[in-house]
């Protein structure tokens, strides 16, 4: 991974996948309609047993990252519904404290679910974290070596890669309801 400075880029998107124990974070460089990996981690948090000496971590930590690498937009996955409710807690609580420090620093957020994450980098709403993370590194070029152990690193830059690709795709005035809406409006544009 480059270790380009931000100021080389037009745009700086920092990615987040939020949890108390182990907190992913990427940032990738924009020029144009080209990408480019900056960095990629991990915050962890394992050795501290206390759950609010954690979240005031996650707060002094992405405050430092955002100082460091200055990103101009913050794409955070949001917490996925499930059964556990003490779980969903946890990581509502490190979502709004990353959200909050990305705020502190007047950086814009973006908040993306999962499955939305997997359908923009897979084009697959149920892959695996595995096959987002391999889909990532093919399309940014990442060696095998330079890929993180932890896949919440690869998660985050899912986050900042999927915000790429939604502000890249251009905005059509048009809307459809369906393939068939498409060729009523359109009846000169297919045959």
């Amino acid at each position: 991974m480059g270790s380009t400075p931000s100021a080389a880029y037009d745009r700086v998107i920092m990615g987040i996948d939020p949890g108390t124990n182990i907190m992913g974070y990427a940032f990738i460089g924009v020029n144009g309609n080209r990408a480019h990996i900056i960095t990629m981690g991990v915050i962890d948090m394992r050795k501290c047993k206390d759950t609010y000496m954690k979240l005031g971590e996650i707060f002094t930590r992405v405050q430092g990252l955002i100082a460091s690498f200055l990103p101009d937009e913050l794409a955070i996955e949001a917490p996925f519904f499930g059964k556990n409710v003490q779980s969903m807690l946890k990581l509502g609580r490190a979502q709004g404290v990353a959200i909050a420090a990305a705020i502190s620093r007047q950086v814009p957020i973006h908040e993306y679910a999962p499955l939305k994450i997997k359908m923009a980098i897979t084009g697959n709403g149920s892959a695996s974290k595995e096959q987002v993370a391999d889909m990532l590194r093919r399309m940014l070029n990442i060696s095998g070596d330079e890929m993180p152990q932890f896949l919440d690193a690869t998660d985050a830059l899912g986050a900042a890669f999927c915000h790429f690709l939604q502000q890249g795709r251009p905005v059509s005035e048009k809307r459809y309801s369906s393939w068939a809406d498409f060729v009523n409006k359109n009846p000169g544009k297919v045959k």
